[in-house]
């Protein structure tokens, strides 16, 4: 009876002890059992090199425009934030004293031609055919025949040699009347000429009297008021062309053989995150800056609507003639931890940890500098919870 009762309380306690151990069997087992998982092996591509940097987007063309005349500001005809065209009135000057001065200058450019014998400067004749020329040619042609007959009645000893020698010197009075009449007709020329300049330039004062728009472009400044008087020089109006814009930046040093004048280029600005801009590399420095190690360049960038402001950042991408061969694999493969990027590898059924140098980002893909080879198998699926040595089975995607 004694055997019997010691035997049955073994068989409890074994059965208690299963029973209590079951709960950790099942999860060692649960533990050991593979993971489904989607693999993709590492690829060798053909990737060509792009250039990422921070620019500035700056006007094309600048300027302070400044007073060409003296004078009251009398009307102001534009103002900060106007949008401008070339030769566009910005301010205009008192203009009563030069219109005095281009009107009496008109009025002595009117009293040369008049002498001359013309009505105007585009249709001035021979000196020859002047008015005061053509009478004291015909005085010397008169005294010329005269002489003539005088001589040939002398021959005939008709007359004296004192009508002769009369006639003579009213020869020689009427050639010197008309090579003063040519003279005069010389200076009356002169006198034109520089009655026409003297016009010009005081109609060139009237119109410096209107301060103009160089360029089409935006008011940047004003920097005078009305009532002001104003001196030649004085700054009026600051006008700055923002289209097309420019964006300045610097190449690295290592990219700038692989980037040429004329590429295109990709830019973002802030105020529109989603708007791609494109542009055209228009000018790279030949020296490097010493301080970055990298080339200065220049876009162009169209901006027609005016949505682009100078002075605002901008992220510049460029595309280079540069094409390596690398090792890409999906960005969702990697695992990122405590500043250390790995992957897992598939050995068989097992993962296997590896740590990874990465190089760029090419949309959903990553340059792989170290840390797996070409063709390796590679867990792209759970990533997170994945651990070094844990059992999987793994499909291709």
């Amino acid at each position: 009876m004694v055997l019997r009762a010691v035997t049955a309380v073994a068989l409890i306690a074994a059965t208690a002890a299963c029973s209590k151990s079951s709960p950790a069997a099942q999860a060692r087992s649960r533990d050991d059992a593979a993971k489904p998982v989607k693999v993709e092996p590492v690829k060798q591509e053909s990737i060509r090199r792009s250039v990422e940097v921070v620019g500035t987007l700056a006007a094309v063309d600048e300027v302070t425009v400044s007073a060409e005349a003296e004078g009251r500001v009398s009307r102001l005809l534009a103002d900060l934030g106007d949008r401008v065209t070339a030769g566009q009135a910005l301010v205009e000057l008192d203009r009563e004293k030069p219109q005095y001065n281009l009107d009496q200058q008109k009025a002595a450019l009117g009293r040369a031609l008049a002498k001359f014998g013309a009505t105007d400067t585009a249709h001035l004749p021979p000196l020859e055919k002047t008015p005061d020329v053509q009478r004291a040619q015909a005085e010397l042609q008169q005294a010329k025949q005269g002489f003539e007959r005088a001589q040939e009645l002398r021959r005939r000893e008709l007359v004296s040699k004192q009508t002769i020698d009369d006639a003579e010197t009213t020869l020689q009075a009427k050639q010197a009347g008309y090579d003063l009449a040519l003279q005069n007709a010389r200076n009356l020329r002169a006198d034109i000429d520089a009655s026409e300049a003297a016009m010009k330039l005081a109609d060139r004062q009237l119109r410096d009297t209107s301060i103009r728009a160089p360029f089409d472009g935006y008011i940047q400044k004003r920097l005078v008021s009305l009532g002001e008087y104003v001196k030649v020089q004085t700054p009026a109006m600051a006008v700055v062309k923002i289209d097309p814009l420019k964006v300045t930046a610097e190449i690295p040093e290592k990219m700038a053989p692989w980037i040429k004048v004329g590429q295109p280029v990709e830019l973002y600005v802030d105020a529109y995150r989603d708007k791609l801009i494109a542009g055209k590399v228009s000018r790279i420095s030949p020296a490097v800056n010493s301080a970055t190690r990298a080339f200065p360049f220049e876009a162009l960038v169209p901006n027609a609507e005016g949505l682009l402001k100078p002075g605002t950042f901008a992220r510049v991408h460029l595309e280079t003639a540069l094409v390596d061969q690398v090792l890409t694999l999906n960005y969702e493969a990697l695992q990122y931890r405590y500043g250390v990027n790995r992957v897992f590898v598939v050995n068989g059924d097992r993962l296997s940890a590896r740590e990874l140098k990465i190089g760029e980002r090419f949309g959903e893909r990553v340059e792989i500098v170290g840390g797996v080879k070409a063709g390796e198998q590679v867990a792209t699926t759970d990533v997170d919870k994945l651990t070094d040595g844990a059992r999987v089975v793994g499909s291709r995607n």
